[in-house]
């Protein structure tokens, strides 16, 4: 990190790469479909399901003082942790139905609470997008496995690099951002994890919002979740550096 900190040619490079990934999100129609979806109900944003569940939710938690959430373990990532669990709900009475939305039930959204220890909020998680990323991750892992090398393409940021799908014999999966409805990248980092590139979508949101401020190490995906019923899907922490988001290694 610092030695791509110190050089400003490097840098550069980062901020053409992402313009250029920027102007084809624009450019892309937001049609069609590569992963097979008949089994998964279409929904519109269901912003109705969202406040029912956290009404429910909240009452639960104050006559109960305990949330109904399923068990996890440590290392399960932030924003997967803490999925709702509707039979708590329902089998209590606090729910009549489970949303047509929710996996449950055959939609394309995990329910989650996050902050649940300050303000359990009611959020989404993007099956899709989830599903995906779990397909390239798992074209990456047998690519390497029968290569011994990972299919890496340009980095993006430091230690993070655009996913060679040519070589995979692959093609890139159509990622569409549930925050702005753009076409996402998945990138990978030099481990071969992959991830959800949500570097446009906060760059979108710092110029609508002039007023956000970050720490050093505020993590970026904090804006994103804050400002929407859903949660960045598989995506590496951001920070702030030099007034753009850049993906950091954990």
């Amino acid at each position: 990190m610092k030695s791509w900190m110190k050089s400003a040619a490097r840098r550069s490079g980062y901020r053409a790469a992402a313009s250029a990934i920027m102007l084809a999100a624009m450019m892309t129609l937001l049609s069609g479909c590569l992963y097979p979806e008949e089994n998964l109900k279409q929904n519109v944003p269901p912003k109705e399901a969202v406040r029912n569940v956290q009404a429910a939710i909240d009452q639960y938690f104050e006559e109960k003082g305990l949330l109904p959430i399923s068990n996890s373990d440590q290392d399960v990532p932030k924003y997967e942790k803490f999925k709702l669990d509707f039979k708590k709900l329902q089998s209590t009475g606090y729910l009549s139905a489970i949303p047509t939305a929710a996996f449950e039930n055959g939609g394309t959204y995990f329910f989650l609470i996050m902050d649940e220890e300050t303000d359990p909020t009611v959020k989404l998680m993007d099956i899709v997008t989830y599903q995906r990323i779990n397909d390239v991750q798992k074209w990456v892992k047998e690519y390497r496995d029968s290569r011994g090398a990972l299919p890496q393409g340009d980095e993006m940021y430091p230690g993070f690099y655009t996913i060679d799908y040519e070589s995979m014999g692959r093609k890139a999966p159509e990622l569409r951002s549930v925050f702005s409805g753009t076409m996402l990248s998945a990138i990978m980092d030099k481990n071969g994890l992959v991830y959800t590139d949500y570097g446009v979508d906060i760059m979108q949101l710092m110029q609508k919002n002039a007023d956000l401020q970050a720490a050093e190490d505020t993590d970026l995906r904090e804006w994103l979740a804050d400002a929407s019923d859903f949660v960045p899907v598989k995506a590496p922490e951001y920070r702030l550096r030099n007034g753009e988001p850049v993906a950091v290694l954990p």
